[in-house]
């Protein structure tokens, strides 16, 4: 994993001016992540500690995490314990992937100790500890029994014991000789390779760069390395080391073309050459905010939201299969001309027809050429029923035509405004837009109330944007907030952008009665299209006019509008624009 040892080491030199700082508030945002504020001189700061197993990490962060409204137990527990706490060390055996970070704190009876929380940084095997002052384990995050592990067992009560440590160097300590001669007594292998298994706490990124700034691009193996060679490997690590040392560290991100985050280092990255970006950061805890945050955002609110996506998905399915049927039903009914032609010309020539007759044959006066027709009969019945009959069907085609062209349209309208609100749940990203969005199909009839007196927390404003000549840009949350933000909150002048055919949120242009520019204008459709079902397409249609044009329609559902008008702008969805208009 990238957050291999070393750069662990880089985020403990940005943690240690919070020593001396005390505890202020303990959140546990999700199951396996925890949110400490450390109050110091300086003012408050977060450290964020994730046992996840493919975002473990820790560092200090400037996001807003939602927090559940009840705090799991080992919350309240932290919160029991480390409470008030003062930070009074940041400690690091070596390089491994294990901080531990002790409080001083006082116990129930009164006395001072120092309780102290190991953030083992270890990819699936990670895991947050609470360990007292005696090294006992007070409990952990993730507990592990016997069957999970017969190594090494994490339970409550039981002596704290690191995890078993290989007989690798530690770069930062060792000498040229040391690193020589564990280098050629390692198995023969890539030179990249051999590294990890020479020297603790470095990641495959950092032994890549080693082995390619060694061999200037030049593939390497460890048993055939040259004097030059190994010269360079030298200087590349003890560079790396004095970056380390002295904090001068590159906290560099590589990304695609798309920009798309694939890995990053505490070191300037060259291996990838022209086929990835590097951006580079201020700080560790800043590349990891970055890097960590929007995914785990996106599957954290995805947890939350499993239940409402498994209801619309559900809901729609259901939705779409009754629609294909009373689409094949209508197509039925447009036999109902035959019919009426069919009772009619029984009628005509009823003096021919004897009861008992299995059929017709008899020419259809309405054309011209007088075409001879088949007419199935009812033996059953008399000519004159027989005609009833299919005049009855004529009728019943009729009936049923109007009725399904009506359920078609409101079952299309239902489709169309259950696709905005699933459109709306997975751009959610916070707890509160969950419930808001569960709120509305509450109101709905989608889901049935099921009691409680804890009121639902006050919706969050529509989300803000400012253009770059310094217009207001506002985006609703949701279907609710998008007919409150363009048919109350919009003056008439402003002036309102929606995608095209396309869900998506409503935006409105403050415009304050003056005429934007058409940068603005660019700039909020793109927005539009960022924040609509269309976001990952190349190109986006979305139609704007000023506001006193669009209208709601008697009894139409949440975010549903009508509008005149108007013109169409071309964009192409731009997530970085976006974020970076974003107030």
């Amino acid at each position: 994993m990238a957050l291999d040892g070393a750069f662990l080491f880089a985020v403990k030199k940005e943690l240690t001016p919070l020593i001396g700082g005390r505890v202020e508030k303990i959140h546990q945002p999700s199951r396996e992540e925890i949110l400490i504020s450390i109050r110091t001189r300086q003012g408050s700061r977060k450290i964020f500690i994730s046992a996840n197993a493919g975002s473990a990490r820790v560092h200090i962060t400037e996001k807003n995490v939602d927090n559940p409204q009840t705090p799991p137990m080992f919350c309240m527990l932290l919160r029991k314990h480390l409470g008030s706490g003062k930070l009074i060390d940041i400690r690091q055996d070596g390089l491994e992937r294990i901080l531990f970070l002790d409080f001083e704190c006082v116990n129930e009876l009164g006395d001072v100790v120092t309780v102290t929380l190991a953030c083992e940084i270890m990819g699936r095997c990670s895991n947050l500890i609470i360990i007292s002052h005696e090294g006992r384990i007070i409990d952990s995050i993730k507990r592990v029994d016997e069957d999970m592990s017969r190594e090494r067992m994490v339970l409550p009560g039981m002596k704290y014991t690191l995890p078993p440590r290989g007989d690798r160097l530690n770069f930062l300590t060792a000498s040229p000789e040391e690193m020589m001669q564990h280098l050629r007594e390692a198995q023969p292998a890539e030179l990249s390779k051999a590294l990890i298994r020479v020297f603790e706490g470095i990641s495959p990124i950092l032994a890549r760069e080693w082995a390619f700034f060694a061999g200037r691009g030049v593939h390497i193996e460890s048993d055939t390395i040259s004097e030059d060679q190994f010269t360079r490997l030298l200087f590349a690590i003890k560079r790396t080391k004095e970056q380390l040392e002295n904090g001068e560290c590159c906290f560099s991100a590589a990304m695609t073309k798309e920009g798309m985050l694939k890995d990053f280092s505490f070191i300037r990255l060259s291996q990838f050459g022209t086929l990835m970006i590097t951006k580079e950061f201020a700080s560790a805890s800043e590349l990891l905010d970055h890097y960590y945050y929007e995914r785990d955002n996106a599957a954290r609110t995805k947890q939350r939201a499993n239940d409402l996506f498994k209801l619309l998905v559900n809901l729609i399915d259901r939705t779409e299969r009754r629609i294909a049927v009373q689409r094949e039903e209508l197509s039925a009914c447009a036999e109902k001309d035959k019919y009426r032609l069919y009772g009619d010309l029984i009628s005509a020539n009823i003096y021919r027809i004897t009861k008992g007759d299995k059929k017709a044959v008899l020419e259809n006066f309405y054309d011209e050429s007088c075409p001879q027709i088949e007419i199935e009969l009812d033996v059953r019945k008399t000519p004159a029923q027989n005609a009833q009959m299919y005049y009855a069907e004529y009728k019943k085609c009729v009936t049923a035509e109007e009725k399904l062209t009506d359920r078609i349209e409101k079952g299309t309208e239902e489709l169309q405004y259950l696709d905005s609100v699933f459109d709306a749940l997975s751009r959610a990203n916070s707890e509160n837009d969950i419930i808001q969005l569960r709120l509305e199909l509450r109101e709905q009839g989608y889901i049935k109330y099921a009691g409680g007196k804890a009121k639902p927390p006050k919706a969050l404003p529509p989300i803000e944007y400012k253009s770059s000549d310094g217009y207001t840009i506002l985006v609703g949350r949701n279907n609710h907030q998008n007919d409150q933000l363009t048919l109350k909150f919009a003056e008439k002048t402003d002036i309102w952008l929606h995608t095209q055919t396309i869900t998506g949120s409503h935006v409105v242009i403050v415009t304050d009665g003056e005429t934007p520019p058409d940068k603005t204008i660019e700039e909020a459709a793109i927005i539009a299209a960022v924040n609509s079902k269309g976001r990952n397409s190349t190109l986006v249609p979305v139609d704007y006019c000023l506001a006193r044009y669009v209208k709601k329609p008697s009894g139409a559902k949440p975010g549903k509008v009508i509008f005149t008008n108007y013109k169409t702008a071309f964009v192409r969805p731009d997530t970085e624009l976006e974020q970076s208009l974003k107030v």
